[in-house]
């Protein structure tokens, strides 16, 4: 199909001083966004490596989606690494992702200078990107991998996934389709771009020819001001920053687009959204990492469907598969099947001699994909999810593990036997709750935990309790678990 860059020469000569990036203090066109994206690409050619994947460490930035659309342009993977790891977590992420350089800013170098990486200080290399020529005619062919993103598994190790251009192309032109966006949208991007939400927004506007612009670290505040001093018209969000929106009560007529992801929205914050914002039209979409795009609602659908997470986008087809994979009849549970051409490549593994990696794709033989989520179809056909994989946690969009923490807690030595659940919460979707048996206190565990694990995964609630219950097979019985804290939480 196409690369995900290639659109810019189009816009740098039609629309050459059109607005493509603005933040608080700085503003981009077209013709200098084609130049600076074409002089990273050669950049990166005159390095000389054979091994052709950057990792970026910086904060939010033009210098971020610089370097990232750069990088594609010149056929390499780009990896973005969260500044809120640990140094634990980095690590693990580092060594599973290889990169060939690593880029990172003065400020941020401490955090990574053991590593043996080849290091690069961002303005180190300024005026050597400036340097480079402006004049690239080549374009990598839409099947050429760009991106490498981090997802878990059960046990919160994480795993890496593939996407190719061609993926995030064919789901630019569902952006088109299913959101109604175009050239002549002004796109407001509030989060981190390591969060493949944000950063598909802020890329997607790019190749579509919009405007986008970037906040450096979320603000409701700024968020809000530029909503009303700008022409915007599409914000991307997690639920919890929509709800951050309200506490400042600040009404707002303007005809918006509000694009969300990341977890369901609890119905009564809706309609409190809707009476401040009073003219968006909200799109929620049900999707993965490996998935892109699988369902969207919008909230006229969520009247009449308030349960769903919508009907599939365009050009998606959905299955649901009983345990001996045959079809699910309407209202039947079972596992989701995905086939588009959206779909990602795969997870890299390192081979059977661990110093080289391979892509290991999870299609089957006729390009349906699962990433285990449960759920069942109604009889118009709009996706219910039931489930979400092996106990995960969704919070404020960010998933959690369990396992993870688990692993963590259980190292205390005053900790006899652990537990972590997700407990509802009207702000964060989720909240982590630890149930334990032990003989400690819950700050020594909340200082433990510190050591060991990122602040959002820090048990926000925590509770002892004098016996586990157990299923029959020895193991834990998380459902009745959960359901005898919350009872114990209503009858206080």
């Amino acid at each position: 199909m196409a690369s995900i860059t290639e659109t810019y020469i189009k816009h740098a000569q039609s629309a050459p001083e059109k607005i493509a990036l603005q933040t608080n203090d700085q503003q981009i066109n077209y013709y200098d966004w084609y130049k600076m994206i074409c002089k990273t690409a050669n950049w990166l050619d005159s390095l000389g490596f054979d091994q052709h994947t950057v990792g970026i460490l910086l904060p939010n930035g033009i210098h971020l989606l610089q370097l990232f659309a750069g990088a594609a342009k010149a056929g390499w993977v780009t990896v973005l690494y969260d500044l809120k790891w640990t140094e634990t977590e980095l690590d693990k992420r580092l060594i599973l992702s290889k990169p060939t350089i690593l880029i990172t800013s003065k400020a941020l170098f401490p955090k990574i200078r053991h590593l043996s990486t080849n290091i690069l200080i961002w303005e180190e290399i300024i005026d050597e990107i400036e340097k480079a020529s402006s004049i690239r005619n080549d374009e990598v062919n839409g099947e050429t991998p760009f991106y490498m993103g981090f997802t878990s598994g059960t046990t919160g190790n994480p795993k890496s996934f593939i996407r190719t251009h061609d993926s995030w192309a064919a789901s630019f032109e569902r952006s088109r389709i299913d959101f109604q966006l175009d050239k002549n949208d002004h796109v407001i991007i509030p989060g981190a771009l390591i969060h493949s939400h944000f950063l598909y927004g802020a890329i997607s506007t790019l190749f579509l020819g919009g405007t986008v612009y970037l906040i450096e670290k979320f603000s409701p505040k700024m968020t809000l001001s530029l909503m009303a001093s700008q022409p915007i018209t599409t914000v991307y969000v997690v639920p919890t920053m929509m709800t951050a929106f309200l506490e400042y009560g600040r009404q707002m007529d303007k005809n918006m687009k509000i694009i969300s992801s990341g977890a369901k929205w609890e119905e009564n914050a809706k309609q409190q959204i809707k009476q401040v914002f009073q003219n968006i039209s909200i799109y929620e979409f049900y999707g993965a990492s490996e998935l892109s795009f699988v369902t969207v609602l919008t909230d006229k659908e969520n009247d009449r469907k308030p349960g769903s997470v919508g009907r599939p986008c365009h050009n998606v087809e959905i299955q649901i598969r009983r345990s001996n994979m045959e079809p699910a009849k309407p209202y039947e549970l079972g596992k989701i099947y995905v086939k588009s051409n959206m779909l990602f490549l795969g997870y890299l593994e390192p081979d059977e001699f661990g110093d080289q990696c391979r892509i290991r794709s999870i299609h089957d033989e006729n390009g349906w994909v699962t990433v285990n989520d449960m759920g069942y179809m109604d009889e118009e056909g709009y996706l219910y999810i039931s489930g979400r994989k092996n106990n995960m946690i969704l919070y404020g969009g960010i998933n959690i593990f369990p396992g993870e923490i688990e692993a963590v807690i259980s190292q205390h030595p005053a900790v006899d036997e652990v537990a972590v659940i997700g407990l509802a919460d009207s702000y964060w979707g989720q909240i982590v709750a630890a149930v334990l048996k032990g003989s400690t206190t819950i700050p020594v565990l909340k200082k433990f935990c510190r050591q060991h694990l990122s602040s959002h995964k820090i048990p926000r609630k925590w509770f002892f309790i004098d016996e586990m219950p157990y299923t029959t097979s020895g193991k834990i019985a998380r459902q009745q678990l959960k359901e005898d804290i919350e009872s114990k939480m209503m009858s206080h």
